[in-house]
Parts: structure tokens; C-alpha cells; sequence
């Protein structure tokens, strides 16, 4: 139930692959997971009726999108079915004898996960991973693996509707790199406080014999790894993180960083750029030397890897105006994320086009730090929130306030009514040399690919 999540996604995908049948259900169907579901021949029900609990199933596994009022969870109760929740699943189903490396933290656990897991299969150590995306390097975002460890991307959210827990409580990790702690999820987190909490939990678990790799460029990190039982390694930009990012430059398309560690110095390429990047592959290579990773394998992986899709994705060039695609949706990946592609792209206009989607970004918790978060635009589109009936008005995220406060800073920005509206003056306005780079936590209606076909008939009838 709640198959389209990526997690969820995923988990089909390793059950099926392990033998059993499997069938879903979700109320949006929709790229890529669709296309994954679809490739693995795993039917999925558009909608949620108690019809797709018949022929009744030897287990559920109820994911967290789902509520207790949901007529298919309503189902489930008075049917008496077998359930799990998908943190439990996994763990039952995947990793119960091996070593679970977990990437928590409130920003980068897509792309470290995938970094971590490629480094791993490039030292030929086979490993099992369940990563909330698509890594460009495997053909999804989980493999079964045979090798000593598995790569779990560790989400802080909360488990089901009938545990509130976050899901990376269920994980057992042995290892565990920590990106960040930032306030987030404001449906279900009062506060930073409560967030912290969530973490303090979580580094709990660690063993003494395991590791804790930190990021030391984080004070709320700095201070929540100090409970920890196992030894930490810190990681970061400054001068006093053990694993750090002496030099950065790029060349070529490539990104050269070189890392110091207490071993010594060394150099690595990769495709990677952004300061929240380099900042992600900082912390894989400090796991690596614990994972006891030869160094010719991380360069090779690090020079190698494809990145995730919808982690700043090219979809494509058309009319001299290039698509990207990004995950972005809390105020600081939506800032760092800006950042990075105009530092990739510094002498194109840079169009940014942002959903508020999320629960946190539906709400106005923070409006006036998205104001501060597209510096690095030349322009700016923003479509008013959708799903907010359930919000109080005055909690609601405004974006037109946004697009006024963004004025103000003299950045041209303008707020619509919709995706379609959106799409319709993007469409008009865009010209050759722009980079348009999307952000949405969601489909975004399907945006930046109706863009490009916008595009591409634009320049079939010149």
C-alpha cells in the first residue's frame, strides 16, 4: 500500500526479486517508479479500494503515506491481514544477517547512499542496498547483494500509521554516516529540538565496535555524535575535520577534490559539483577507509558515478535551453542546490522553478528562509501550493509573498496558480542559453519533461 514511493518501490522490486508475487496499490502512479513497476512486471491499482485486498494477500505492507481513515487501511483491520511496515519489512526481508550502513541526516542521503553503495560494488563487495531513488549506476535504487554489507538510506520520517517512530530506529545500524540535522517534516516535528531527539535515538543504536562518520561543518551534528559509544570520524570543510576538503576545482566538466586525512593526502575526480557534493563524497571516502575500501576502487568510483536521477538531472537540450530536474524542496538543498548550478553554469541565465510541496514547505514554517534561498537566480517561478485544505489558512505558504519578498532583492520572480500556468510563460519565455533547473519533492505534473516536448514543438514548427 503506497507502492509508488521510491522506498516502497524498491522493496517490491527485492521481493519480487527473492520469488514472491507482489501487487500494489497508490493514489498517484507516476515517473520513474511507475516505469520501475512497470519494467518488473508488478501490477499496481490506481486508487485505494478494499477490492485490491481480494484475493486477500499472505502479508501487507503498509507504507507511510498511508492513513488510518485510508478505506484500504480500514480494510486491512477488519480482514484481519498480516501487516508490516515497510522499515519492518526491510529488515525482515533483507539485511537480518548482515552489517547495515545507514545514511541519515535531513539533507544528501539519496546521493551518499549511491555513492556509498557504487564505491562498494566497485571494490567487488557486492553490497545490498535500499537507496529513495534511482542511482545512475544500477538499474534501481535496491539490489539484494550477497556481500557482508547493506547500504540503507535512513530516513527520519515517521514508520507507519500505526508507529509513529522514525523509520531509521528499525535499521540496527552497525555504521552510519549523519549529513545533518535540520528542522523538517513539520507535520510530525514540533521542533529542532524534537528533531534532535529523533537523532539522539538513532546514534544510540550505533555498537561500539561500529562507526559514526559526522559531518563536522554541522554544530548540531558536532554535538549529537558526541554521545556515541563507537569512535566518530568527522568530515567536512573545516580546518579541524579530520576527513577534509583541502582544495576544490574544476576542470573539464570534472570536479578535482583533494582530501586530507590523518593517512595522509589524496586526490580524487568526479562528475560531482556543489559544495553539498563534494561535502556527500567527503563522507563516503571516511566510510570507505573504514569499509577497509582500496584506494584505486574509490577513485574509480568516485570518477565513475552517474550521479541519481533527480539530483540535479539533465532531462535535456533543446532550443539552446537546458532542463534539469532536482529533489529540492527544504530551504537549504533548495539554496545549495541553486548555488551549485550556477557555479557549474556560470554565463547562462539561470531560471529556478520551484513547487512547494512538501508538508513542511506547504506551510508557512518557512517562508522567509525560501526568500533568502534563490540568491543564485536570475529568475524565479513559483506555483501556488496545492493540497492545503487541510492546513489553517494562516499556516499556509504563500507564493506570492515569496515571489514579492524575492523582488525586493531584485531577483524577477513571479508566482502562479498552478503547474499548467507555470508551464505556459516558462514555455514563452524561455531562450536560448538558459538553464531552467526544477525543484519539487513531487511530480510537479510531470513538468520538466512537458517542457522539453514544449520545447522540442516549438522548434519543429520553426
Amino acid at each position: 500500500m503506497g507502492i509508488c514511493g521510491t522506498g516502497m518501490a524498491g522493496l517490491a522490486g527485492m521481493l519480487r526479486e527473492k520469488g514472491y508475487r507482489v501487487t500494489g496499490s497508490d493514489r498517484d502512479v507516476y515517473p520513474p517508479m511507475s516505469e520501475l513497476l512497470a519494467e518488473l512486471r508488478i501490477p499496481v491499482a490506481t486508487g485505494y479500494r478494499p477490492g485490491n485486498l481480494h484475493p486477500a494477500p499472505d502479508l501487507v505492507i503498509v507504507g507511510n503515506v498511508i492513513t488510518r481513515e485510508n478505506p484500504e487501511a480500514l480494510a486491512l483491520s477488519r480482514l484481519g491481514l498480516s501487516y508490516l511496515s515497510f522499515p519492518q519489512a526491510l529488515r525482515h526481508f533483507a539485511f537480518r544477517t548482515r552489517r547495515s550502513v545507514v545514511i541519515a541526516g535531513t539533507h544528501g542521503k539519496t546521493t551518499t547512499s549511491s555513492l556509498t553503495a557504487w564505491i562498494l560494488e566497485c571494490a567487488g563487495m557486492d553490497p545490498g542496498f535500499m537507496i529513495g531513488g534511482i542511482p545512475g549506476n544500477f538499474r534501481a535504487g535496491f539490489k539484494l547483494g550477497k556481500g557482508p554489507f547493506f547500504v540503507i538510506e535512513g530516513d527520519e520520517y515517521d514508520t507507519a500509521f500505526f508507529d509513529k517512530g522514525p523509520k531509521f530506529l528499525h535499521y540496527a545500524p552497525w555504521a552510519a554516516i549523519l549529513t545533518g540535522i535540520e528542522f523538517d517534516h513539520a507535520d510530525i516535528y514540533r521542533d529542532l529540538d524534537h528533531v534532535i531527539g529523533s537523532f539522539e535515538m538513532f546514534v544510540d543504536l550505533i555498537p561500539e565496535e561500529g562507526r559514526l562518520i559526522a559531518n563536522w561543518d554541522d554544530p548540531v551534528v558536532r554535538t549529537v555524535a558526541a554521545r556515541a559509544k563507537c569512535p566518530v570520524l568527522g568530515y567536512g570543510f573545516s580546518e579541524n575535520a579530520p576527513w577534509r576538503a583541502a582544495a576544490v576545482d574544476r576542470f573539464g566538466g570534472m570536479t578535482r577534490v583533494e582530501v586530507r586525512n590523518p593517512g595522509g593526502t589524496m586526490t580524487l575526480e568526479t562528475p560531482l559539483y556543489g559544495r553539498h557534493n563534494i561535502s556527500n563524497l567527503l563522507s563516503a571516502i571516511a566510510l570507505s577507509d573504514f569499509l577497509s575500501v582500496p584506494k584505486p576502487a574509490l577513485r574509480k568510483a568516485a570518477r565513475g558515478f552517474k550521479g541519481v536521477r533527480r539530483r540535479q538531472e539533465v532531462i535535456g537540450e533543446c532550443r539552446g535551453v537546458l532542463v534539469l530536474d532536482d529533489f529540492a524542496h527544504h530551504p537549504t538543498a533548495v539554496r545549495e542546490t541553486v548555488l551549485a548550478v550556477r557555479d557549474r553554469y556560470p554565463d547562462r541565465r539561470l531560471v529556478a522553478v520551484f513547487e512547494p510541496r512538501s508538508n513542511s514547505s506547504r506551510r508557512n514554517i518557512f517562508q522567509s528562509e525560501y526568500a533568502g534561498a534563490f540568491g543564485g537566480a536570475d529568475r524565479v517561478m513559483v506555483p501556488e501550493p496545492s493540497m492545503t485544505e487541510k492546513i489553517p489558512p494562516a499556516e499556509r505558504f504563500s507564493s506570492s509573498r515569496l515571489a514579492r519578498d524575492l523582488r525586493k532583492r531584485g531577483i524577477r520572480a513571479d508566482a502562479f496558480p498552478d503547474a499548467g500556468a507555470l508551464l505556459a510563460a516558462l514555455v514563452r519565455e524561455t531562450r536560448d542559453g538558459d538553464v531552467v533547473l526544477v525543484m519539487s519533492n513531487g511530480a510537479f505534473d510531470n513538468l520538466p519533461r512537458r517542457l522539453m516536448a514544449s520545447l522540442e514543438a516549438r522548434r519543429a514548427g520553426t
